[in-house]
């Protein structure tokens, strides 16, 4: 069960890096945020989705990136 606020807090100050994609268990994901970092595009998503991560319920949350 992954938790919601760890992924959100990873998205939004370690979004560019891919870090909360990592925790997700999305590595291909991770890789080509950290492929991009240096643009700052995924800094912006990183942000947009650790608040969208915030906003979702945690029933959402977890049915979508809760399993391992």
């Amino acid at each position: 069960m992954k938790s919601k606020l760890a992924a959100s807090l990873l998205a939004i100050f370690l979004g560019d890096f891919g870090a909360h994609k990592f925790y997700l268990g999305k590595p291909g994901m991770g890789i080509l945020y950290l492929l991009f970092f240096w643009t700052g595009i995924p800094a912006v998503i990183g942000v947009i989705e650790g608040i969208l991560y915030l906003l979702q319920s945690e029933e959402s949350f977890q049915e979508k990136h809760g399993r391992g």
